[in-house]
């Protein structure tokens, strides 16, 4: 059983200043799309950028809000390491190309039953749990990141960043109704050849069979 293709997928963090290709680019948020979809609403929307200007100014918006974010904190150990998480949330300032996903509206069960109002809101809330729309983006994601590995190309899932996402999206002139930034990755090569995994749970510590 030939996997190699999803093992070649690490989280880079370091980039050459080599450009990707707008087709490449295309193909890449392509394959994302054929991610499955619940109830096949294909609720994503991906912004790319290359001005390198623009992708270190994200990088300022975030160490921005992360200090404003501190300010709100009163305990010294967590704001030290929400000042700590900050490297890791502007990772991408140094990568040619950065590709915002975007998460829209996904209407559920529990909608439905809110709406209908005759089960409790705390009840009904249970339902939506599973989160559907978000998963959508999480798959289509994947799908983005696995093509990109087969290709050569460095990624790196990144959710840290949207605590400023209303910031972002207002710097970049991003606005559609109903649309939230849900995850970014960098895009480029890889700066180093070899790349740190972290060690993965044994599969007998995550896996259940039941007959």
């Amino acid at each position: 059983m030939d996997l190699e293709f999803i093992y070649k997928r690490h989280s880079v963090r370091q980039f050459t200043e080599e450009q990707v290709p707008e087709q490449t680019i295309k193909e890449l948020i392509k394959a994302a799309t054929y991610a499955p979809s619940g109830k096949n609403q294909q609720n994503w929307h991906f912004v790319v950028i290359t001005n390198k200007k623009k992708i270190a100014e994200i990088a300022r918006i975030v160490e921005r809000k992360n200090a404003e974010l501190c300010t709100y904190l009163c305990d010294e150990t967590k704001i030290k390491g929400l000042k700590g998480s900050l490297p890791y949330q502007t990772v991408f300032k140094a990568a040619p190309v950065l590709i915002l996903v975007y998460a829209g509206p996904y209407y559920t069960i529990a909608d439905m039953l809110l709406a209908d109002g005759i089960m409790s809101r705390e009840e009904a809330i249970k339902y939506a749990n599973p989160n559907p729309g978000i998963q959508n983006i999480a798959a289509a994601l994947e799908n983005l990141l696995l093509a990109a590995a087969s290709l050569g190309y460095g990624t790196c899932w990144m959710t840290g960043p949207t605590h400023a996402a209303e910031d972002i999206s207002a710097y970049i002139g991003f606005n559609k109704e109903g649309y939230q930034l849900a995850a970014m990755t960098p895009l480029g090569i890889p700066a180093a050849d070899k790349v740190s995994v972290p060690p993965r749970k044994p599969v007998e510590d995550v896996l259940t069979f039941i007959s």
